[in-house]
């Protein structure tokens, strides 16, 4: 079985940013899977899921809800290792094209006082909120973010190198 394109960055050198994960053409339309990385991988904690699922509601509510992007958005939600989001967006454009977004997103958060659709009506965990480590972790990265939009690091994926033998056989770090 191939390993997924995702599973060929190499996690223990990603860190947080704004990268392109996959481009691919649905229907006749090219979209864009961007990972939202708000933490390192492997070193530092995962995101408080509570918070994690507060962010969920909140930046999706936020995206589908900006005038300038909200017919480009297919999808936000959480990675299973809780170390950041997936978006996907109609179109294909760079990482940095999308950092306003991202960062307008995230600052957002600071004036929310109820998690949109936290009700037992619209939510399948509605307890499972926690809007104050939210805005910590929303924070911390908005900040990161602005303290480092110059660098190009926070565009750009890490990548594994993978041994391919002459006869096609791929090797995979374990």
């Amino acid at each position: 079985m191939d390993l997924i394109p995702s599973f060929s960055v190499d996690h223990t050198l990603i860190i947080p940013g704004i990268f392109t994960s996959r481009v691919d053409t649905v229907a006749g339309e090219m979209i864009t899977t961007y990972d939202i990385r708000l933490t390192r991988p492997n070193r530092e904690p995962a995101i408080d899921v509570a918070a994690m699922h507060s962010l969920e509601h909140i930046i999706a509510t936020f995206l589908r809800n900006d005038p300038d992007w909200k017919d480009e958005i297919i999808y936000w939600g959480p990675m299973g290792c809780l170390t950041g989001f997936y978006l996907i967006l109609k179109g294909n454009r760079a990482p940095s094209e999308i950092f306003d977004l991202i960062l307008r997103a995230f600052r957002s958060v600071e004036s929310v006082s109820v998690v949109p659709g936290a009700t037992a009506e619209n939510c399948g965990n509605y307890l499972m909120h926690n809007l104050g480590m939210a805005k910590w972790y929303a924070s911390r990265f908005a900040d990161y973010l602005a303290e480092n939009q110059g660098k190009s690091e926070i565009f750009e994926y890490p990548k594994t190198e993978r041994l391919v033998t002459e006869d096609g056989q791929h090797f995979y770090d374990s």
